[in-house]
């Protein structure tokens, strides 16, 4: 996936996103901590559809986009600190 960043005097930061499929979509994060998720058609330089999620709503979506749960990730980097530091792993 390639992701480009670019600064919106006034508005944000907007990071556009082209998938391996050739899909394009971005995330527009306001000053105001408010995002917003844009698609676009193919080939059109408009959003043909605009998602305003506040802050909590966007934590939600990025846990779910996760390929594992933070939690999981966090119990397997303790488990590997365990054995890199020879100590008992946790029950």
């Amino acid at each position: 996936m390639d992701i480009d960043r670019t600064t919106i005097p006034g508005a944000g930061v907007l990071h556009s996103f082209h998938t391996r499929h050739g899909i394009r979509f971005a995330l527009l994060t306001h000053s105001s901590g408010a995002r917003r998720l844009l698609a676009y058609a193919e080939g059109g330089d408009e959003p043909t559809v605009d998602i305003e999620l506040e802050p909590d709503e966007a934590d939600q979506v990025a846990e779910l986009m996760r390929s594992r749960p933070f939690g999981d990730r966090l119990a397997r980097l303790e488990q590997r600190l365990d054995h890199l530091t020879g100590r008992q792993a946790h029950p």
